[in-house]
């Protein structure tokens, strides 16, 4: 339709002398400044036709005239036609248009100015006298709407999903998906309704001095609970903000002077912001996809996920603080951590230790994150375990769903089993090629020794010092680490000790290229009737020490020409975490006959692994029968292909190799700069920072432990580990950041500055 012939329209219906028509933005319908000769300005709003797009716009104007009969000019008003109509048709029958025109408020939209606290302020004010004045108003037609843009149907946007190209950023959506179903899904029945605009955003509120606001487009009313028109206000008010929860905080505070909101309104606060983020980037995310051109549809997407991204790191607990803080409301007060420990130590043997000198009791956690009981963020850099991070949601709804269904043994035939492991394999040589499902990493050590003893026909183990494989008997047997503690059981006579090709602190001058082959020529030395030589790639507890290069190859081609075989400890060192390599073994350029996996192939739900060759697994088979009780179950195997998932999907190991490579940059930077610091090593996101006694190598055990408990202060995970407890270690999840790093870095820094200050 063509601009003359709709100015003619609009003259002749509402008898306006209209000096200039400017299109102005618009989502789904067409939105025009109308300028009259008079001096007057008006808004005209053009529409499908549609018998539903006529009850809807019908319903809001009618809204609009309840609400200005309680209002002095803070919505715009419908204007009469000349045929007293607030609604007009125009076109021909396959090509018919709605028509209203509008009275028009001045002021510049929100987005456009500086916001000062008197204007957040006022805006929780005007949305508060909006609430109030929509609270005993009613309507069929607005009440009976259920769409995609009502924060309690917020299943309704899953289907958007798939557009969001970012899996990085579609992660963030779907964890807080998950959160409103669990939090705020059970409690929406009984929280109080109303008619609400539902759209009070920074393109929606205008402001004509800091104090006198007005609120316009009413396309999104909707019969919802009433404390979303408030959450949905603060959501946009605190975009951009230097801090988002206190500028959330002053809307709140001046809203809930005219609507008092009860407690159990104020603890869902976060979790209906996070939805209505989610909501606003889904559909952005669609409208992509029908009209790249459409820049209104996205004109607030970039605010709205760099918003979520700042939500993904707030507890909830502490947002929930924040607001009620500012509605002088009491907050829940904990235990301390003393009263915590009691409680533990009651039932829990002291046996199992805590971190830190003064331990953390934790609530929550998210990706890389991690939320303790007071409300208090925690980066994660040293939690293994959660390799594509804390709670994924891939993972958690992937266990849900399958415990849901079927949760057996291994005697039983189920698709799981075969689609795990057909999934696993394929992540090895081909040589490798039997599967053999167990709980941890702890029972797959123990059975890979079994299969070991079985296939050689011989008894000993050749282990290298400061190697950890676990807690069981045998697992314990197997780790120096373990049984050369001053509290150990001591070596077993069935164990060969071999030393750690350290090429730090190597008891070998030579240059680093002949380490590896020194230290196995001395092992070689000692291999007497070896059923097997175990190792890690990279000796987490020995501090980080990755094998000097050649040492493996060495041992691996002495060990097998005696009729042993080779195990690979992949516990810690495999899925990726290493950035170059998927498996440890790959980095030293040798197969081993058995792989160990455990650790993070669940992200954390308990699933280990023993893979080995046809030719093992059938001399294996014909022992005893081998059964591990719950390994491999359906819940774990689905565990497992979710792992797999994520880490292609959103290129985990790529992560690890390029924020690891940045990590290990930044902390060589800072060993420059930081006699303390002797040695930075590992590969991707599996690093050790050795710290020692300035212009020297001996271990600073002291020094670690005060470095590692600084930056628990600072809200920062980090462990420390080695023969004499001074190496720092960092394996986090590895959706880990440059960003992160950036924080991990800065806080040593300080911490290191402070120390030798």
């Amino acid at each position: 339709m063509e601009t003359l012939q709709l100015i003619k329209f609009v003259k002749k219906s509402y008898g306006l002398n209209i000096k200039s028509l400017k299109k102005l933005n618009g989502y789904d319908n067409e939105n025009y400044l109308l300028d009259s000769h008079e001096g007057k300005k008006f808004i005209l709003k053009k529409y499908p036709f549609s018998k539903n797009n006529i009850s809807l716009i019908s319903s809001e104007n009618d809204c609009l005239i309840h609400l200005n009969k309680n209002s002095n000019n803070s919505y715009p008003e419908p204007i009469f036609s000349r045929g007293n109509k607030y609604l007009e048709i125009i076109g021909s029958k396959n090509d018919k248009y709605i028509i209203r025109v509008l009275s028009y408020l001045k002021g510049k939209f929100l987005g456009e100015i500086k916001v000062n606290d008197d204007t957040l302020s006022s805006i929780g004010e005007i949305v508060g006298k909006l609430t109030k004045h929509l609270k005993n108003y009613s309507n069929d037609s607005i009440s009976s709407r259920k769409w995609e843009w009502d924060i309690q149907y917020l299943d309704l946007n899953k289907k958007f999903l798939k557009h969001i190209e970012d899996p990085n950023k579609r992660k963030i959506v779907m964890y807080f998906f998950q959160q409103f179903d669990e939090f705020v899904k059970p409690k929406l029945e009984k929280l109080r309704t109303s008619i609400i605009h539902n759209d009070t955003n920074e393109w929606n509120i205008l402001v004509k001095k800091n104090k006198d606001l007005g609120i316009i487009d009413f396309g999104d009313l909707t019969e919802s609970q009433l404390v979303n028109e408030v959450a949905i206000c603060m959501t946009y008010a605190s975009y951009d903000k230097e801090k988002p929860l206190d500028s959330a905080s002053l809307v709140l505070k001046s809203y809930n002077k005219i609507i008092r909101l009860t407690d159990t309104e104020v603890s869902l606060i976060y979790y209906l912001m996070a939805a209505k983020l989610c909501i606003s980037v889904c559909n952005s995310a669609y409208s992509k996809k029908l009209n790249p051109e459409n820049k209104y549809a996205l004109i607030s997407e970039k605010s709205a996920w760099k918003m979520l991204k700042y939500l993904i790191k707030i507890s909830p607990i502490h947002a929930e603080n924040t607001f009620r803080k500012a509605l002088n409301r009491k907050i829940t007060k904990i235990k301390s951590i003393k009263e915590y420990i009691k409680k533990r130590h009651s039932i829990i043997s002291p046996i199992f230790s805590l971190s830190y000198k003064k331990p953390i009791a934790f609530d929550s956690a998210a990706f890389q994150y991690m939320f303790d009981k007071s409300g208090n963020t925690f980066l994660d850099a040293y939690n293994n375990i959660p390799i594509v991070g804390h709670s994924h949601p891939k993972v958690t709804r992937a266990i849900s769903k399958q415990i849901n269904k079927l949760n057996t043994n291994t005697r039983y035939i189920y698709d799981q089993l075969y689609d795990y492991g057909s999934r696993l394999i394929k992540k090895f040589p081909k040589k490798l090629s039997k599967i053999y499902f167990v709980n941890s990493g702890s029972e797959a050590s123990d059975l890979a020794i079994k299969i070991a003893f079985s296939h050689s026909k011989k008894n000993k183990i050749m282990v290298i010092e400061n190697g950890y494989h676990g807690h069981t008997q045998r697992g314990t047997d197997i780790s120096h680490y373990k049984f050369n503690n001053e509290k150990g059981q001591g070596k077993k006579d069935y164990i060969i000790k071999v030393p750690m090709p350290n090429t730090y602190n190597s008891i070998y001058k030579l240059p680093k290229i002949k380490i590896g082959k020194k230290y196995a020529e001395d092992a070689i030395n000692k291999i007497d009737d070896v059923a097997a030589f175990i190792s890690e790639p990279i000796l987490g507890c020995g501090g980080q020490v990755p094998l000097a290069e050649g040492y493996l190859k060495e041992i691996y081609r002495e060990v097998r020409k005696r009729g042993g075989v080779c195990i690979s400890d992949e516990v810690q060192t495999g899925f990726g975490r290493l950035g170059k390599y998927f498996w440890g073994y790959e980095m030293h350029k040798v197969v081993p006959d058995i792989v160990i996996l455990g650790k993070p192939m669940g992200n954390g739900h308990p699933i280990g692994a023993v893979i080995t060759t046809d030719e093992i697994a059938k001399s294996f088979g014909k022992g005893v029968e081998f059964f591990s009780s719950f390994g491999g179950n359906p819940v774990s195997c689905a565990a497992g292909i979710a792992v797999l998932n994520v880490l292609e999907e959103e290129k985990l190991q790529e992560n690890a190799y390029n924020v690891g490579k940045y990590y290990m940059r930044k902390l060589n930077e800072l060993k420059k700069e930081f006699k303390n610091i002797g040695d930075v090593r590992g590969s991707g996101l599996f690093i050790g920072i050795e710290i020692i006694k300035e212009n020297s190598k001996i271990p600073d055990t002291k020094l670690a432990q005060t470095i590692k408990n600084e930056f628990r202060k600072n809200q920062i995970l980090v462990g420390s580990d080695g023969p004499y407890d001074n190496v720092i270690k960092s394996k986090p999840p590895i959706c880990f950041s440059k960003e992160n790093v950036n924080e991990v870095v800065y806080i040593f820094r300080s911490i290191l500055k402070n120390q030798n200050n």
